[in-house]
């Protein structure tokens, strides 16, 4: 059968489970296991796909079309494999499963409840990724252990173990040893206190690992390791990594987890190849062909998780190209009050993200109208593309009134429109144009060069698109189409004849890159970035 195993945090949030989880999986494939990763939420939404990015960081969205948590994007990051919608199940989620089949009729006669009902709801949630060709399951669990909204989670994988059996089921807990610096000394209580919340739950964790800024001593490992009712060997630091957060996993198989935990499923312990792994964090750490600044144009600047996998990509394109990437983070309404030029400033690249909604749209064209008349190399993504189709209208082509219907209404000049199948939609939650969808790419373009194929496939999350009726008067300007959909239709990707490096798309891009694999477009923005600053 397939193996289980459980992600908890516990203290605080934001520990890092989903980087762990990630770790963990990334160990256990190298090692010749076939893994799969998931993420339980406890919030009532049904997913993230309707919540605020300065709330919830960034909507991750799968090959299926699925609104997900940001987490997934590190599962899909560190091992290289597609997750899906059975990847991320929320308390709405669940709620709504078994809502539905009430009305249905499916309990017909019976009082439906937290346990049974809600806790067989969610360890089906848990086995949807059972499969004949899947070795090992990773659950994480959202929150913080002791949160009333998580409680049915845990009873349920309490009640998961125990029909599961031993050696079917293991339990990572993820906690704080805090440094109190006016007292000068680690502190292991709140770890004792957190793992004691578990064990009232019925839930003994099988090995910690101990998020710290310093490394611990044996007396504190000692210490949880009596008080937890863990073995020594299996009280795990995790430090904060010094560089990057793909350097989690090496100090991780420094300490054998991944041992332990075969040891603990009784899975063979296959050797392990991390070599590819090691020269990529070597590229990271260790650049040999200079540096970039890359100004990042956005909307929720201020979280910096809104744009999490941007950064990523970003990085992954220095990886690439073996040169460090400065980022710089801005935001748009800064550029409507400040000017573009002052805040872009020694910048040798600029990109634009997604985002909804009107604010600090006019700070992200100004900021376009710069990189498109210095020359500077320019990558715009999903509204970005949409806000550089709106520039170029009205400084190239003359429409001044130029705009997207999203922002107002009875425009001269709506270059950018609804999606005619969007047009009757009224819910808000899972009706964008979502998931991956392919598009044809035309020869002898900057696109055709970085992709080097024809068709490629990419992620989508949107309701307006280009308006074909511009198509002609922007091509008659020096706009290149150089995306489309098989049916010639959608406009996928626009760059411009007499720049550089001018590129946007109305796909995530961000969402298929990785470290072992920059995303074509990326890399590309990289290589302009660093021969824009060399010609400088």
């Amino acid at each position: 059968m397939t193996k289980h195993i459980f992600v908890t945090g516990g203290v605080v949030s934001s520990l890092g489970k989903g980087l762990t989880a990630a770790s963990v999986a990334l160990l256990l494939e190298r090692r010749g296991y076939r893994v799969r990763l998931q993420k339980m939420d406890p919030y009532l939404n049904v997913d993230p796909g309707t919540m605020s990015p300065f709330q919830h960081g960034e909507v991750y969205v799968t090959v299926d079309g699925a609104e997900t948590d940001l987490d997934l994007g590190h599962y899909e990051r560190f091992t290289g494999k597609d997750c899906g919608r059975n990847s991320n199940f929320t308390t709405g989620r669940i709620y709504s499963s078994v809502i539905s089949r009430e009305r249905e009729g499916g309990y017909l006669g019976k009082t439906v409840q937290v346990i049974p009902h809600i806790t067989d709801e969610i360890k089906n949630a848990i086995c949807s990724l059972d499969a004949p060709d899947v070795d090992i399951v990773i659950t994480e669990i959202g929150g913080t252990v002791g949160d009333i909204e998580s409680l049915p989670f845990l009873e349920a994988l309490r009640q998961y173990r125990q029909e599961a059996g031993v050696g079917n089921v293991l339990f990572i807990h993820i906690t704080l040893v805090p440094y109190i610096k006016a007292a000068g000394e680690m502190k292991t209580k709140p770890s004792q206190q957190s793992v004691g919340v578990l064990r009232t739950i019925g839930i003994i964790p099988d090995i910690l690992v101990c998020r710290c800024e310093r490394h611990m001593a044996d007396e504190h490992k000692e210490k949880m390791a009596l008080f937890c009712n863990v073995d020594r060997k299996l009280v795990i630091e995790e430090k904060d990594v010094d560089h990057s957060i793909y350097e989690v996993p090496l100090g991780l198989a420094e300490q054998e987890l991944d041992v332990y935990v075969l040891e603990k499923l009784g899975l063979h312990v296959n050797n392990l190849r991390m070599s590819d792994w090691r020269k990529m964090i070597n590229s990271l750490i260790h650049p040999d062909r200079g540096e970039v600044t890359i100004s990042v144009v956005g909307k929720y600047i201020s979280l910096r998780d809104s744009y999490k996998s941007i950064y990523e990509a970003l990085t992954h394109g220095g990886i690439a190209n073996r040169v460090k990437v400065n980022l710089k983070m801005i935001e748009s309404e800064e550029i409507e009050k400040k000017g573009a030029a002052r805040l872009l400033k020694n910048t040798d690249g600029i990109l634009v993200p997604g985002g909804f909604g009107g604010r600090g749209i006019e700070g992200k064209i100004k900021a376009i109208t710069y990189a498109r008349e210095k020359g500077i190399p320019f990558f715009g993504i999903c509204l970005g593309m949409q806000c550089a189709v709106m520039e170029f209208a009205r400084n190239v082509c003359g429409m001044k009134n130029a705009n997207s219907t999203e922002f107002a209404e009875r425009l001269e000049h709506p270059v950018i429109d609804l999606m005619e199948n969007q047009k009757d939609v009224t819910a808000k939650g899972g009706t964008m144009r979502l998931g991956s969808y392919p598009c044809k790419i035309k020869d002898k373009t900057k696109t055709r060069k970085a992709y080097k194929k024809n068709r490629v496939e990419e992620r989508h999350r949107h309701r307006y698109e280009f308006n074909n009726a511009y198509r002609d008067v922007m091509k008659e300007n020096g706009m290149i189409f150089s995306g489309l959909s098989p049916d010639g239709q959608l406009a996928e990707i626009v760059e411009l004849i007499s720049h550089p490096w001018f590129i946007a798309c109305q796909f995530h891009p961000e969402f298929q890159s990785t470290p072992l694999k920059a995303h074509p477009l990326f890399r590309d923005f990289i290589a302009a970035a660093m021969t824009g600053k060399r010609k400088k």
